[in-house]
């Protein structure tokens, strides 16, 4: 890995996410030797991958290199590769381009799109963890409109104009959201020709609320908002197959749909070569103590997604967000650095700043710990909140100039069919990340 030998001892961070990033932060410019390894060369901000999907944003908006973060570090090295392994007898991790030794090692690998076990749903439906996922999506979607145009079969011009939304947490409902705004004011100008009317969104949900983590108050208040906005949302329905073209249910309604985006769970993205007892298989997700320690493990840790730090007020580990994983990863680096100086250890706490969602132009919902508000004020908060937290001067400056033009004209400059996604039929759909 071309990685040269150091006196320092030498701190292995896997993945650059939102956990990954914050360690590395905390470890910059010290006596160490940091090497950052993801299969991608940029951080996504993961909370805004829907509106790339659905033509608001280019991903370039929304990612930023991870070498540019740190090319002003002392003993700091990125290496593009994806992680197969670890050996933690030797400290040795097994990579695609090659191994390597460490001296402490940080497990930040994210999360991945949990389908339970449903190898049909995971082959024909849709996913949104990555930006390459998230344009997949938005070619899809503006495809499925140009051959709908084309269709003179009124079935399956309605089914090319059916979206399934499987999920009804943030991703969900901003993502339904999104799509609505498009049929009112962008679909119809763009397609004079095509009734955009018959184009239906349906957002199921499988328990008996939206934003199940959020208050009653956000639930209602953003189901109002979609139904609003033209939604058709269903609860207490859940999907149970889906074979490229009809959607089954466990009730009697069932789906004729070109598109289903799954947004209905995820798990831990875990490398392999750990014990299979500091694993939970639920969720996929290492078990950690509260310093992050993998069970089992004194010098390999891991934290946001991929952690499962069971506590008193999180019997099932913490919420699988940004802040969870940012907070552990902050502590972490402190942590390592207590650690090698032979200082105490301070265990983890996490801090709720609280939760919000934004279901479309001047409606959002926000759940902080002492106020709980909807409509145009939180959806401004919203905005403050995200474009605050994205990394890089030009990607804060090119998404507020984006969501003020999209404001003033009502419209979406990237709806851009820049690589062509196309099912070809349900026995010769395959999927691609990239």
């Amino acid at each position: 890995m071309n990685i040269p030998q150091t006196s320092f001892p030498r701190v292995v961070i896997i993945g650059g996410g939102f956990a990954g990033l914050a360690a590395a932060k905390g470890l910059e410019d010290q006596e160490l030797q940091v090497v950052l390894i993801d299969k991608h060369n940029y951080h996504t901000f993961q909370p805004l991958l829907y509106q790339v999907a659905t033509g608001g944003l280019e991903p370039d908006s929304i990612a930023f290199p991870l070498r540019k973060r740190f090319n002003d570090v002392e003993n700091f090295y990125f290496r593009l590769a994806e992680v197969t392994n670890v050996d933690a007898k030797l400290n040795v991790i097994e990579t695609s381009i090659g191994s390597l030794e460490y001296d402490e090692l940080i497990i930040a690998t994210g999360s991945t799109t949990n389908f339970f076990g449903n190898t049909n749903i995971e082959k024909y439906a849709m996913e949104m963890k990555s930006v390459p996922q998230a344009l997949n999506i938005r070619s899809l979607v503006l495809e499925n409109f140009e051959e709908a145009l084309l269709e003179t079969d009124l079935e399956k011009r309605r089914a090319l104009m059916n979206f399934v939304i499987v999920g009804g947490g943030p991703t969900g409902v901003e993502l339904a959201g999104a799509l609505a705004e498009m049929k009112k004011g962008i679909l119809p100008k763009d397609y004079p020709d095509l009734d955009i009317r018959q184009m239906k969104i349906n957002l199921i949900q499988g328990t008996n609320e939206l934003l199940s983590g959020m208050s009653s108050k956000a639930s209602q208040k953003s189901e109002d908002f979609l139904i609003k906005l033209g939604v058709d949302v269903w609860k207490n329905l859940r999907v149970i197959d889906y074979d490229g073209e009809t959607v089954t249910t466990n009730g009697s309604d069932h789906f004729k749909a070109e598109t289903v985006i799954w947004a209905a769970g995820v798990k831990g993205d875990v490398i392999g070569g750990l014990e299979q007892d500091c694993l939970i298989e639920r969720a996929n997700r290492f078990k950690v103590d509260e310093y992050s320690k993998v069970v089992g493990y004194e010098n390999v840790y891991a934290i946001g997604d991929v952690a499962c730090m069971q506590t008193k007020d999180y019997e099932r580990g913490h919420p699988m967000m940004a802040q969870p994983a940012i907070q552990q990863g902050e502590l972490l680096g402190k942590n390592i650095l207590a650690k090698l100086k032979g200082k105490k250890l301070k265990p983890f706490k996490y801090n709720d700043k609280g939760s919000m969602a934004t279901i479309g132009r001047n409606k959002a919902v926000v759940d902080l710990p002492k106020w709980k508000f909807q409509g145009v004020f939180a959806w401004f908060v919203w905005m403050f909140v995200h474009l605050f937290s994205l990394i890089g001067f030009r990607n804060k400056v090119i998404v507020f100039m984006n969501w003020v033009y999209s404001y003033i004209r009502f419209d979406r400059e990237t709806r851009l069919i820049i690589r062509p996604y196309r099912k070809q039929n349900k026995y010769s759909f395959v999927k691609e990340d990239a």
